[in-house]
């Protein structure tokens, strides 16, 4: 609720293919070596920006490394921070594909990076204390997903007489926390790149109860409202 914009840039994209048992040298191939930087905010809710389109060899890859070369955060009416990046910069950031995402000759498979917003950028300090907030530290949960065999779920979030509840939280889990995503103004949200399978859906709002339903079925390929 705090945040303005929330920018990382980008300077390098690796990916690794799974070792074929041939020997050919460094497993890590270069996808992308241009800067580009990011605003993580607006990226929300199946609003998306291509990072790299490029032609790779056939075969499975399994790791996606980003090299990270600065990020920053905008406080509403207040400061911008200049965030700490531990080892982004040097050694990228490792972001594992499960399963390992498959390039078959002639055909696009296609790769979501999704970054959990509300716990990639860690606060130092304390809003509650006299001494306040002293900065943020970057350490990035990202989620990494294969578009071709995965799904979304979509809808809107109203209060008991219908109302639209501006900004709500949403998560869905299975076992563990899947995926996240805060709403927009109107209460509509999105969590794309969700693979196949059977999920619980929450959503809550300061003030609000939490609720929940289950059996959310995703559907490869498939919206779910």
């Amino acid at each position: 609720d705090l945040v303005e914009s929330a920018t990382v840039t980008i300077t390098k994209v690796e990916i690794r293919k799974v070792c074929d048992t041939i020997s050919d040298g460094n497993p890590y191939m270069v996808v992308s070596e241009d800067t580009i930087s990011f605003d993580l905010l607006q990226l929300r809710n199946g609003i998306t920006e291509d990072l790299a389109d490029v032609e790779v060899p056939q075969g499975k890859y399994d790791l996606v490394r980003l090299y990270v070369d600065q990020a920053s955060l905008k406080i509403k009416d207040g400061d911008s921070y200049h965030v700490k990046v531990p080892s982004g910069k040097q050694t990228g950031i490792k972001v594992f594909i499960k399963p390992a995402l498959s390039v078959e000759g002639g055909l696009t498979s296609e790769l979501l990076l999704d970054f959990d917003l509300s716990r990639s950028f860690v606060m130092r300090g304390n809003l509650h204390k006299p001494s306040g907030m002293n900065g943020f530290i970057f350490k990035p949960v990202i989620r990494a997903a294969n578009i071709s065999t995965a799904g979304r779920i979509e809808g809107m979030v109203t209060d008991t007489l219908k109302v639209k509840i501006k900004e709500p939280t949403v998560w869905i889990k299975q076992d563990t926390i899947v995926a996240t995503a805060i709403g927009d103004t109107l209460g509509h949200y999105a969590l794309i790149g969700i693979p196949a399978g059977n999920y619980s859906l929450f959503a809550t709002k300061a003030n609000y109860d939490t609720v929940s339903y289950s059996g959310i079925k995703v559907v490869a390929g498939n919206r779910t409202i």
